[in-house]
């Protein structure tokens, strides 16, 4: 009986070097929070009005990128200010300042 050989994965990447891009860093912060408020708004309630454009599993199933597009905009508009949380606590580990 052969043993199993444990899962070998990928190597991680290399930390990011002082020099990071802020505004990549920035945009992902952006991304970030812009995802959290569409599960927000999801569990909210935003988007399930019955029949609100004809019904069916097509509604159902694009709702998402609806609730993710007002998520984008909310966060644009100045969101909760988790994007500027997130983005100085990713700036300071990226900076090896912890």
């Amino acid at each position: 009986m052969d043993p199993i050989a444990p899962h070998v994965s990928a190597p991680l990447p290399a930390a990011p070097d002082k020099g990071t891009d802020v505004s990549a860093l920035r945009e992902a912060a952006r991304e970030l929070e812009a995802t959290f408020l569409a599960e927000m708004l999801k569990y909210a309630g935003l988007g399930t009005m019955p029949d609100a454009f004809g019904g069916g599993a097509g509604e159902e199933q694009f709702s998402s990128f609806l609730r993710l597009e007002q998520a984008k905009e909310m966060t644009k508009a100045g969101g909760i200010g988790l994007a500027e949380t997130l983005f100085e606590a990713m700036k300071e580990q990226a900076d090896g300042s912890l």
